[in-house]
Protein backbone atom coordinates (compact mmCIF):
# COMPACT_ATOMS: atom_id res chain seq x y z
CA UNK A 1 0.00 0.00 0.00
CA UNK A 2 2.71 2.44 0.99
CA UNK A 3 4.07 2.04 -2.46
CA UNK A 4 1.07 3.31 -4.03
CA UNK A 5 1.29 6.75 -2.34
CA UNK A 6 4.77 6.78 -3.35
CA UNK A 7 5.23 9.79 -6.00
CA UNK A 8 7.74 10.97 -7.62
CA UNK A 9 9.66 14.18 -6.51
CA UNK A 10 8.99 17.14 -8.83
CA UNK A 11 11.38 18.96 -10.96
CA UNK A 12 12.85 21.92 -9.41
CA UNK A 13 10.80 25.08 -11.44
CA UNK A 14 13.30 27.86 -12.67
CA UNK A 15 13.03 31.24 -10.71
CA UNK A 16 11.19 33.02 -13.31
CA UNK A 17 8.17 30.63 -13.20
CA UNK A 18 8.51 30.10 -9.74
CA UNK A 19 8.13 34.11 -8.72
CA UNK A 20 4.99 34.47 -11.28
CA UNK A 21 3.63 31.33 -9.64
CA UNK A 22 3.24 29.24 -12.63
CA UNK A 23 4.69 26.02 -14.00
CA UNK A 24 5.79 24.14 -17.14
CA UNK A 25 8.03 24.99 -19.26
CA UNK A 26 7.98 28.65 -18.45
CA UNK A 27 7.56 30.41 -21.69
CA UNK A 28 4.12 32.14 -21.35
CA UNK A 29 5.68 32.96 -18.08
CA UNK A 30 8.61 34.23 -19.18
CA UNK A 31 6.97 36.49 -21.98
CA UNK A 32 4.41 37.61 -19.28
CA UNK A 33 7.94 38.53 -16.90
CA UNK A 34 9.75 40.61 -20.13
CA UNK A 35 6.11 42.04 -20.88
CA UNK A 36 5.65 43.55 -17.37
CA UNK A 37 9.53 44.30 -17.10
CA UNK A 38 9.24 46.17 -20.30
CA UNK A 39 5.85 47.86 -19.19
CA UNK A 40 7.44 49.38 -16.20
CA UNK A 41 11.31 50.54 -17.32
CA UNK A 42 9.09 52.66 -20.19
CA UNK A 43 6.54 53.79 -17.32
CA UNK A 44 9.61 54.82 -15.79
CA UNK A 45 11.45 56.34 -18.55
CA UNK A 46 8.36 58.41 -19.56
CA UNK A 47 8.16 60.01 -15.67
CA UNK A 48 12.30 60.53 -15.56
CA UNK A 49 11.79 62.54 -18.74
CA UNK A 50 8.54 64.54 -17.84
CA UNK A 51 9.02 65.12 -14.43
CA UNK A 52 11.92 67.51 -14.88
CA UNK A 53 10.10 69.56 -17.48
CA UNK A 54 7.34 69.65 -15.10
CA UNK A 55 9.24 70.80 -12.47
CA UNK A 56 10.70 73.44 -14.11
CA UNK A 57 7.54 74.83 -15.41
CA UNK A 58 6.43 75.16 -11.71
CA UNK A 59 9.19 77.45 -10.75
CA UNK A 60 10.38 80.78 -12.21
CA UNK A 61 12.23 83.37 -12.30
CA UNK A 62 13.39 86.21 -14.44
CA UNK A 63 15.45 84.01 -16.75
CA UNK A 64 11.58 82.75 -17.87
CA UNK A 65 10.80 85.23 -19.53
CA UNK A 66 12.93 85.98 -22.74
CA UNK A 67 12.07 87.07 -25.93
CA UNK A 68 9.51 89.07 -27.39
CA UNK A 69 6.05 89.24 -26.84
CA UNK A 70 3.08 90.76 -28.28
CA UNK A 71 0.56 91.97 -25.40
CA UNK A 72 -2.89 93.18 -26.32
CA UNK A 73 -5.14 94.57 -23.56
CA UNK A 74 -8.67 96.62 -23.31
CA UNK A 75 -9.83 98.31 -20.10
CA UNK A 76 -10.84 101.55 -19.17
CA UNK A 77 -9.26 104.88 -18.72
CA UNK A 78 -9.78 108.47 -17.34
CA UNK A 79 -8.38 112.08 -17.49
CA UNK A 80 -5.29 112.08 -14.98
CA UNK A 81 -6.38 113.90 -11.59
CA UNK A 82 -9.75 113.28 -11.69
CA UNK A 83 -12.40 113.70 -9.13
CA UNK A 84 -13.88 110.54 -8.15
CA UNK A 85 -17.18 109.98 -10.19
CA UNK A 86 -16.00 111.17 -13.56
CA UNK A 87 -16.86 108.63 -16.28
CA UNK A 88 -14.67 105.84 -17.18
CA UNK A 89 -14.13 105.59 -20.96
CA UNK A 90 -12.95 102.35 -22.91
CA UNK A 91 -8.93 102.53 -24.00
CA UNK A 92 -6.97 100.30 -25.66
CA UNK A 93 -3.35 99.05 -26.22
CA UNK A 94 -1.00 96.68 -28.35
CA UNK A 95 2.45 96.18 -28.02
CA UNK A 96 5.68 94.55 -28.62
CA UNK A 97 7.58 93.77 -25.54
CA UNK A 98 11.67 92.41 -25.72
CA UNK A 99 12.21 90.59 -21.87
CA UNK A 100 16.09 90.12 -21.90
CA UNK A 101 16.02 87.45 -19.47
CA UNK A 102 17.68 89.24 -16.55
CA UNK A 103 15.56 91.84 -15.30
CA UNK A 104 15.14 94.18 -18.18
CA UNK A 105 11.74 94.86 -20.20
CA UNK A 106 11.74 97.13 -23.33
CA UNK A 107 8.12 98.31 -24.98
CA UNK A 108 9.68 98.14 -28.75
CA UNK A 109 6.79 99.46 -30.08
CA UNK A 110 2.96 99.83 -28.75
CA UNK A 111 -0.30 101.73 -29.93
CA UNK A 112 -3.00 103.24 -27.70
CA UNK A 113 -6.52 104.10 -28.38
CA UNK A 114 -8.23 106.54 -26.95
CA UNK A 115 -5.60 106.68 -24.05
CA UNK A 116 -6.52 109.88 -22.64
CA UNK A 117 -10.19 109.82 -22.16
CA UNK A 118 -12.93 110.16 -24.48
CA UNK A 119 -10.69 112.13 -27.30
CA UNK A 120 -10.69 109.55 -29.61
CA UNK A 121 -6.94 110.16 -30.67
CA UNK A 122 -4.51 107.13 -31.50
CA UNK A 123 -0.74 107.24 -29.86
CA UNK A 124 2.19 105.49 -30.92
CA UNK A 125 5.63 105.29 -29.23
CA UNK A 126 8.68 103.26 -29.10
CA UNK A 127 12.00 101.89 -26.93
CA UNK A 128 10.33 102.65 -23.38
CA UNK A 129 12.13 100.71 -21.09
CA UNK A 130 11.86 98.97 -17.64
CA UNK A 131 12.59 96.45 -15.28
CA UNK A 132 10.29 93.21 -13.95
CA UNK A 133 11.03 90.57 -11.48
CA UNK A 134 9.48 87.18 -11.33
CA UNK A 135 9.34 85.13 -8.15
CA UNK A 136 9.66 81.47 -7.92
CA UNK A 137 5.75 81.12 -7.61
CA UNK A 138 5.56 82.62 -11.01
CA UNK A 139 4.11 85.80 -9.82
CA UNK A 140 5.93 89.27 -10.38
CA UNK A 141 5.70 92.58 -11.31
CA UNK A 142 6.80 95.00 -14.52
CA UNK A 143 7.66 98.37 -13.94
CA UNK A 144 8.29 101.14 -17.16
CA UNK A 145 10.18 104.33 -16.84
CA UNK A 146 7.84 106.22 -18.27
CA UNK A 147 6.52 109.67 -17.14
CA UNK A 148 3.28 107.71 -15.84
CA UNK A 149 5.79 104.94 -13.84
CA UNK A 150 3.51 102.41 -15.81
CA UNK A 151 3.41 99.11 -13.69
CA UNK A 152 1.69 95.83 -13.70
CA UNK A 153 1.17 93.09 -11.28
CA UNK A 154 1.84 89.56 -13.44
CA UNK A 155 1.99 86.24 -13.97
CA UNK A 156 3.30 83.70 -16.32
CA UNK A 157 1.79 80.73 -18.03
CA UNK A 158 3.54 77.51 -18.21
CA UNK A 159 7.44 77.98 -19.29
CA UNK A 160 6.62 81.85 -19.78
CA UNK A 161 5.00 81.83 -23.15
CA UNK A 162 2.31 83.43 -21.92
CA UNK A 163 1.58 86.50 -19.24
CA UNK A 164 -1.09 87.35 -17.47
CA UNK A 165 -0.77 91.24 -17.10
CA UNK A 166 -3.06 93.50 -14.65
CA UNK A 167 -2.31 97.08 -14.53
CA UNK A 168 -1.78 98.68 -10.88
CA UNK A 169 -0.40 102.33 -11.75
CA UNK A 170 -1.77 104.96 -12.66
CA UNK A 171 -4.55 104.51 -10.82
CA UNK A 172 -6.60 106.35 -13.20
CA UNK A 173 -6.56 102.89 -15.92
CA UNK A 174 -8.29 99.47 -15.28
CA UNK A 175 -6.53 97.03 -17.43
CA UNK A 176 -6.11 93.83 -17.62
CA UNK A 177 -4.64 91.48 -20.66
CA UNK A 178 -2.59 88.81 -22.11
CA UNK A 179 1.00 88.69 -23.41
CA UNK A 180 2.42 85.86 -25.85
CA UNK A 181 5.64 84.73 -26.95
CA UNK A 182 6.43 85.81 -30.54
CA UNK A 183 10.11 85.21 -30.28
Amino acid sequence: MRSALKTRPAAPRPAANAAMGTGGNGNAASRHARSRALLTGSAALVLALCLPGLALAATCSNATLKGRYTFATSGFTRPPFTPPGTPWVPKAIVETLRFDGAGGVTALSFTAANPFGDLGITVQGTNTAGTYAVQPDCNGTVQFADTNATAFAIHLGPWGNTIYMIQTNPNNNVFEGVAKRSW
